[in-house]
């Protein structure tokens, strides 16, 4: 009998039964829908969610922005703690670049934002400036 920390060898499983084990998705439920959603992918094909997975398989897993692309290393029927997840799969480093570059990407997109709500004043003159403009703009339609 398999330890609980430990992976089980076994030779395949439902591929949504591996993604929560592996901790991609919190519940098997969120990873069904996933699934059905088109997230998750096996060699660019959307996967059924009876799908069967094995060790080397290689998938791509959309999880809101990041796109990961991973190798599957182990199978395991128990949802383990973080470090034992992480033994179960891959990162491949084309996907690891992939989603380091987009995330710097985004981080860059994020800078125009400020870092804080306007507070009384600032809405003031945000306000003062938008009826200033308001005005100049109604002088120049007459």
């Amino acid at each position: 009998m398999p330890r609980q920390h430990e992976p089980e060898s076994m030779d395949a499983m439902r591929i949504d039964k591996w993604l929560w084990a592996a901790r991609f998705f919190k519940t098997r439920s969120i990873a069904k829908a996933a699934i059905e959603g088109g997230k998750v992918h096996h060699h660019n094909d959307r996967v059924k969610v009876s799908r069967d997975v094995r060790v080397g398989m290689e998938l791509t897993i959309q999880q809101g922005f990041e796109k990961k692309t991973v190798v599957i290393k182990a199978l395991s029927a128990i949802r383990g703690g973080a470090p034992t997840a992480q033994l179960l799969y891959e990162e491949t480093a084309e996907s690891i670049e992939r989603r380091e570059l987009h995330a710097s990407q985004r981080k860059l997109h994020n800078l125009a934002r400020p870092d804080h709500r306007p507070s009384k004043k600032d809405r003031r003159h945000i306000n003062r400036f938008k009826q200033e403009n308001v005005q100049s703009w109604s002088y120049h339609d007459e």
